[in-house]
């Protein structure tokens, strides 16, 4: 891989499991890793011996001082003398562990469908019909979908190019590069054809071909670590809207203004130097002032065809109508070839760096709001109401490749659109499941697949988790409950743990020592806990699970190594 390339999934794979094997490889004296292949499936407190040794009999399927997702005392016993043991995890074979601590580190899990869903799901069993709900892509047997028959396909961020590259190139299709630069996608005769769907209508846009995670030339200079923290340090929480997007929404105007001025300065209607002066003037502004005085420096010097509304780029056929399916095929067609063109030219495109800087924004953000940063009300109606879609969208997308991939796919004529706001069903008429849109007329499309290109539903209440279940049942855990504004409590997607280092609250509201939580059911006081750690960031920043990890790690430790 050269320093602008991305690993294909197999080979991130590979990576990994060489980085575990090395961790293991080089676990200092007296440490010993055990992998159970196994699932977990409860988790209660333990009645383990007096010893302390946990009943390391084989036969009755116990194992002193390991556990799925745990972790034992230094020396395999648990570390705590004649200490009794804390937990006892059952795995799926009936088998069971002892720990003296537990780390729930479960990741992506299945989750109750959606009302809408069950609809398509009973549909489907009623007349023989397949639909595909939500699912890890990697979980997914892509070989049962037949060639040659329309599968409908709702959603088009990641787990969408899962699907794409699996059921075309995994199917022996080939891509070959036209002179040009694009791409042609020589068909196997094996594929499905694939009709997909999304509320924007289009895919997440591509990442931009860089040599580095951030783009070196995005500088944060108001959506700083200094400037947002600065409202917790104060003793203020902030609004996101009010406070913190108005510093992001600023950085994300320079960096596309200061690469269009760079890039093409024969564009605007006055000198560069002469408006990068009052833009920055604008943005200096305090108060909400700010926006209109940037935006007239912006409307006196720059074509209007060339200016950036940002919050527009979540919806980029807003309020237009398509007289046909060929006619809005034709228009993604274009947003596609155009997106791939942009991230091809990397720093020198003013889009991609105006989408770079909100992608540094995002981990600045993810530090602030974490732990109450911010008030619930703009945590749900705010962040996750408006901003999340958007920053996913345009920062959260595909390789350069997989979007040509998809241009070559559509001349093909393997993919089709639905249309913005796609509407999925059932016609009981024709016995198939339907797409269609409200902005593309005389066009819709009928199934006898119908697959859902994305993840579970990330909410501990509705996970379909054996494991969290059991936890959730028995009151070992809890999903964290606030009120909103008019009184009403609501139950937030993760569940309800201490202050770092993350310890999981009971039913009871009791703090369970020895049994923390990091990763995705952290959603309740962390936002954005699928970004990954970010190559050189500071671990408060682009690094946080990595930060949750060591906190953890210590805390544990603390109690098992001697002093």
């Amino acid at each position: 891989l050269a320093s602008s390339d991305f690993p294909s999934r197999a080979l991130y794979g590979r990576y990994l499991t060489w980085m575990f094997a090395e961790l293991v490889r080089q676990a200092g004296p007296g440490i010993r890793v055990e992998h159970h292949r196994k699932e977990a499936v409860g988790l209660a407190r333990g009645d383990g011996d007096s010893d302390g040794t946990g009943g390391s009999d084989d036969r009755k399927g116990r194992n002193g001082g390991q556990g799925t997702d745990g972790t034992g005392g230094s020396d395999g016993t648990g570390g705590t003398g004649g200490s009794v043991r804390r937990w006892r995890i059952a795995l799926d074979d009936g088998s069971e562990l002892l720990a003296d601590d537990v780390v729930l580190a479960v990741g992506h899990v299945a989750a109750t469908l959606t009302p809408e869903q069950e609809k398509l799901q009973d549909a489907a069993a009623r007349y023989g019909l397949q639909y595909w709900p939500p699912a890890v892509p990697a979980d997914v047997s892509w070989n049962r979908l037949p060639a040659r028959k329309t599968v409908l396909i709702r959603g088009l961020g990641l787990n969408f190019f899962d699907a794409m590259i699996q059921l075309t190139e995994g199917r022996g299709g080939r891509f070959t590069r036209r002179t040009d630069g694009r791409l042609d996608y020589e068909a196997s005769g094996r594929e499905p054809r694939l009709v997909a769907a999304s509320r924007r209508g289009v895919p997440y846009r591509a990442k931009a071909s860089l040599d580095s995670y951030i783009p070196r030339s995005v500088t944060l200079r108001y959506c700083t670590p200094d400037r947002v923290l600065a409202f917790r340090r104060s003793g203020i929480q902030p609004g996101f809207d009010h406070d913190v997007w108005p510093l992001l929404h600023r950085d994300v105007l320079w960096a596309y203004y200061s690469t269009l001025c760079r890039t093409s300065p024969r564009a605007l209607g006055v000198p560069r130097a002469a408006f990068l002066e009052e833009l920055a003037a604008a943005l200096a502004t305090s108060g909400p002032e700010w926006e209109d005085a940037a935006g007239s420096a912006v409307g006196r010097s720059v074509p209007e065809d060339l200016r950036l509304d940002v919050e527009a780029l979540a919806h980029p056929f807003a309020g237009r109508h398509f007289a046909d399916g060929d006619e809005f095929t034709d228009a993604v067609l274009a947003y596609l070839d155009a997106d791939a063109a942009g991230s091809a030219k990397g720093e020198d495109d003013p889009l991609k760096m105006a989408i770079g800087a909100m992608n540094a924004g995002r981990s600045v953000v993810k530090q602030a709001v974490a732990d109450g940063g911010i008030s619930d009300s703009s945590w749900n109606a705010e962040l996750r109401g408006w901003f999340e879609p958007l920053v996913e969208g345009l920062a959260s997308g595909p390789p350069p490749l997989r979007i040509a991939q998809l241009a070559a796919l559509v001349r093909a004529g393997i993919v089709r659109f639905v249309g913005p706001n796609p509407g999925f069903g059932f016609d009981p008429d024709e016995e198939l499941f339907r797409a269609t849109s409200p902005w593309v007329q005389d066009e819709s499309f009928s199934a006898r697949y119908l697959v859902e290109a994305m993840m579970p539903a990330n909410r501990v209440s509705t996970s379909l988790s054996p494991l969290m279940r059991n936890l959730l049942d028995r009151g070992t855990v809890r999903p964290k409950t606030h009120m909103s504004e008019d009184g009403v409590p609501v139950t937030s997607a993760g569940l309800d743990v201490t202050a770092p280092p993350y310890r999981a609250v009971d039913s009871s509201g009791r703090k369970q020592e020895s049994l923390f939580v990091i990763g995705l059911q952290l959603a309740s006081v962390q936002w954005g806990t699928a970004i990954a750690a970010e190559a050189g960031a500071p671990l408060d920043a682009g690094s946080r699970t990595l930060l949750d990890a060591d906190a953890i790690a210590g805390e544990i430790l603390a109690r098992t190594v001697p002093a």
